[in-house]
């Protein structure tokens, strides 16, 4: 079945309509630079009528040698850098000639965008640099929209009319919704839909947005479905997934990071000695889906683990299995997850596969994909015993009257479990997808990382031997989980 193309849909009527709407504003006027997926955004506002109000000038520049003969010569041409060239010589430009004679009066704007569609032969997957350089108010210093999308589009066709729908909504939204995160971000996809474009990238700048937090924005992003993660790579800056985990082997560990703990420092340490790569990312991530706190604390928790030095990807999955098709996006290097006894419970348990045809082998089959495998983290008999004391782990795992010593030090080989479990268990050990980690700190074993931030609040100074000295100290610099 082929995708239908319909230029006369609802979706690009409202677009138009937006486009009108800054047509008939005498105050907006400014430039599109359009690369690579023809001019789909400055044709809604020449189709809406009124344009030569807003269109000061539009254009293409197809021609590598002449677009380096406009903008410089970049590293990669669908890139944030060809984007900021563009923004920044069609805003000096317009400025320079425009600036005297209707400076006092109009708010000047660069709107750009460098695409790279799907090709004929349907091999790599579309997606593009978009911005916006504007004036909130006549005079005013220039504020920045920039944004990453991935375009879902089979279709190059459909991709270059949903770009086009997404420039218009930019453009409006700068001008008419940026009063909060929510406003702003809906407006973004409006009429096209999260099925159809995703932002994975944000970032914005100048006096127009200083009430926005960029960070805040990108959480944001994740828990309103624009995107399926959002990642802060280890300086605490927004990353594109698909630049950095592009060839890359990664190693991952979940956890709810409230805050970062010696447990989950180790998790990666020892993941790192059982994965020999060259070209390895180690990230943390965070799942969002049953996550319930402000999008500050889910920052706080980032900037905590960027200190340390490591990435971190907020998603919204809840399932383990997701976690490799996402990766796979980006990169064909090996994928390794690491997490400890208790989340094996929440892997098995099938309770949360209702919503797949094939339960819980299905997932387990799009969690043990080629190069995936689960290195299981050792756990306390003291730990142990306390999860065997949740029904949902003694239903799904463990045998009635299960019980180790509390300095006991339980690794993958020694637990004994239900007898179906075992043996699928068993049958990924042998296939090579599921290992125990080899070795681990001791003082490791004892952090209660899902008491951390309870601890802090209530002032139970145990929490500080179990985070590393430099978590510590920012806990208290920033009064984070204090009242």
């Amino acid at each position: 079945m082929t995708e239908s193309l319909d230029p006369g849909s609802n979706a690009s009527v409202v677009a138009e309509r937006k486009a009108l709407a800054i047509n008939l504003d005498p105050s907006a006027y400014g430039t599109f630079a359009e690369i690579g997926a023809g001019q789909e955004v400055v044709r809604h506002f020449f189709k809406a009528g009124g344009a030569s109000g807003t269109v000061a000038k539009s254009m293409s520049a197809y021609d590598m040698r002449i677009s380096d003969a406009i903008y410089g010569h970049p590293q990669r041409y669908v890139s944030r850098e060809r984007l900021t060239q563009m923004l920044a010589h069609e805003y000096d430009l317009l400025v320079d000639r425009l600036g005297p004679e209707r400076g006092k009066t109009s708010r000047f704007f660069v709107f750009a965008d460098t695409v790279a569609t799907t090709p004929h032969d349907g091999a790599g997957q579309g997606h593009c640099w978009i911005g916006l350089r504007f004036q909130h108010e006549p005079g005013a210093e220039p504020s920045d929209i920039i944004l990453h999308l991935r375009l879902w589009d089979s279709l190059a066709a459909r991709q270059q009319d949903a770009l086009g729908i997404v420039g218009v909504n930019l453009i409006h939204a700068a001008f008419h919704a940026r009063d909060n995160n929510d406003s702003l971000l809906n407006a973004l996809i409006e009429g096209v839909g999260a099925a159809r474009v995703e932002v994975d990238r944000l970032d914005f700048s100048g006096p127009a947005l200083a009430h926005l937090n960029v960070a805040e924005a990108a959480i944001r992003l994740v828990r309103l479905g624009l995107t399926d993660a959002v990642l802060f790579g280890p300086t605490g800056q927004p990353e594109v997934p698909s630049e950095f985990f592009y060839h890359k082997d990664i190693l991952v560990a979940r956890g709810s990071l409230r805050p970062v703990s010696h447990v989950n420092l180790d998790m990666l340490e020892q993941g790192k000695k059982a994965t020999p790569s060259e070209n390895l990312v180690s990230l943390l991530e965070i799942s969002l889906r049953d996550d319930h706190t402000s999008e500050a604390d889910v920052v706080a928790r980032a900037r905590l683990a960027n200190e340390l030095g490591y990435p971190m990807l907020i998603s919204r999955w809840r399932g383990y299995y997701r976690l490799p098709g996402y990766f796979r996006r980006y990169t064909a290097g090996a994928v390794t997850l690491v997490s400890g006894v208790n989340n094996l419970v929440e892997i098995l348990n099938t309770e949360n596969y209702t919503a797949l045809e094939g339960g819980l082998l299905e997932a387990l089959g799009r969690l043990f994909k080629a190069q995936v495998r689960l290195l299981v983290y050792p756990m306390s008999g003291r730990q142990l015993n306390r999860l065997y004391q949740d029904p949902v782990a003694r239903r799904v795992c463990f045998p009635d009257g299960y019980t180790f010593p509390d300095d006991a030090v339980i690794r993958l080989d020694s637990l004994r479990l239900h007898p179906g479990v075992e043996g699928l268990l068993n049958h990924l050990k042998l296939a090579g997808s599921l290992e125990a980690v080899p070795d681990c700190n001791p003082a490791a074993l004892n952090c209660q990382p899902r008491t951390l931030a309870e601890r802090i609040q209530r002032g139970d100074k145990s929490w500080e031997a179990e985070v590393d000295p430099r978590t510590a100290a920012s806990i208290y610099r920033q009064k984070l989980w204090q009242t």
